[in-house]
């Protein structure tokens, strides 16, 4: 008996099962990573930034300051605490969290590309370090809260800020931030 050559139906649906199965199960999971490494990414960018900033102003012993820009040179956003929006961190020498002449601007983050928001409590707009690396001009404990799209407590991630410089990215259990 000569066989064709082909796949039979049978193979073929057989196939087509198991790469049913494969995907039903990996494109949550890819879901997931993509998810968390994008959140990753924007709360680590703040913070890495916050802690260039007070780097910067316990190395050269001057103020430098935080603050929310949209277009990447001046302070903007005040009072909305929105720093989805973009910020940049520059050299305060007259320590007023504004970008005067002879203000350097040392780094700047452009607008997220996604629908996640970055909202300060209090509206909190800018973060300044004094020499000593101190926050400055803060309420105590200040949280900037990372959100995405869908609002989901298990995205939330929370920036906390003390008095004392230290910063830290926390997970939001659905009430507060751990």
């Amino acid at each position: 008996m000569v066989r064709a050559s082909g796949v039979s139906l049978i193979e073929l649906l057989t196939v087509m099962t198991i790469v049913a199965i494969l995907l039903a199960v990996g494109v949550p999971s890819f879901r997931y990573v993509t998810n968390a490494n994008r959140i990753a990414a924007e709360a680590n960018g703040l913070l890495g930034d916050l802690q260039f900033a007070r780097v910067e102003a316990i190395k050269e012993g001057l103020t430098v300051t935080a603050c929310i820009s949209s277009d990447g040179a001046t302070c903007s956003g005040a009072a909305s605490g929105r720093w989805q929006n973009g910020w940049i961190v520059f050299s305060d020498l007259q320590n007023d969290q504004t970008v005067d002449a002879g203000d350097t601007v040392l780094r700047v983050q452009k607008p997220f590309t996604s629908s996640d928001t970055f909202t300060a409590a209090g509206a909190t707009s800018a973060v300044t370090f004094n020499r000593e690396g101190f926050a400055t001009g803060l309420p105590n404990g200040t949280q900037i809260t990372l959100h995405d799209s869908t609002t989901s407590s298990a995205w939330t991630r929370c920036l906390s800020i003390t008095l004392i410089g230290l910063m830290a990215v926390q997970q939001y259990d659905g009430s507060t931030c751990t």
